[in-house]
């Protein structure tokens, strides 16, 4: 099991420093122009795009604002919101299946740690839902955190969806009025007042989600202590 764990950091690590210095971006910008020129499978390709992005730590907001443009508002948006799922779940069960086992073991000699992954499994669905509507929490890097930790697949699943969705939609209807493609992914693109209120939404998430956590660890450690 060591083994696995450590090959799975160290494809992680691969993926990190591949999206930093290899020109990723630019790859993904021309799969996605050759995506809009093959409007027969575009949707298809578009959701394989956005799962292998996400699992290999490319930028999300990039598809999200393509998906605009290239299927419009109303099937931009489904297309996004399902792709974005669908790449945070196989994130979400690739950190599970390599690395959940191990790091339970070692987390049988830290009660701090125990009492965190105890918070997360009682009230999981909040702390997801929380930590996707917050802009500080890395979407990638939460994919695979969340995959070591005791939260249930399905209160991901759920609250990962919801919490996604406002930004999603602001971002698809961006990019639904980029002028072009090459604009969008560009990032010339306007949110307005909408992504003002969305930016305040997820700062108060940020300190809803501090809270919790800290009240519900602070309270399963007593207990953790207590036996």
């Amino acid at each position: 099991m060591k083994a696995r764990v450590a090959l799975l950091v160290l494809v992680l690590a691969a993926l990190a420093v591949a999206a930093i210095l290899l020109p990723v971006k630019e790859w993904l910008a021309g799969a996605l122009a050759w995506t809009a020129e093959h409007r027969g499978i575009a949707w298809l390709i578009y959701m394989v795009l956005y799962v292998v992005a996400t699992v290999g730590f490319l930028p999300g907001l990039i598809l999200t604002i393509a998906a605009g443009v290239i299927f419009g508002l109303a099937s931009g948006i489904a297309l996004a919101s399902v792709g974005s799922v669908l790449g945070a779940t196989a994130a979400f069960f690739v950190g599970r299946t390599f690395a959940r086992e191990s790091i339970s073991r070692r987390m049988e000699a830290w009660p701090r740690f125990r009492a965190l992954d105890r918070a997360l499994q009682e009230r999981g669905f909040w702390i997801v839902l929380l930590t996707r509507l917050s802009p500080l929490f890395p979407f990638n890097l939460l994919n695979y955190a969340y995959g070591v930790t005791a939260v249930r697949a399905r209160d991901y699943v759920i609250a990962s969806w919801i919490g996604m969705f406002p930004a999603t939609v602001l971002y698809v209807y961006a990019g639904s009025l980029a002028a072009s493609l090459t604009a969008a992914l560009s990032g010339d693109v306007e949110t307005g007042r909408t992504g003002q209120v969305l930016l305040w939404v997820g700062l108060a998430a940020t300190l809803a989600v501090t809270v919790l956590v800290t009240r519900l660890a602070g309270r399963a450690l007593e207990r953790e202590l207590a036996t």
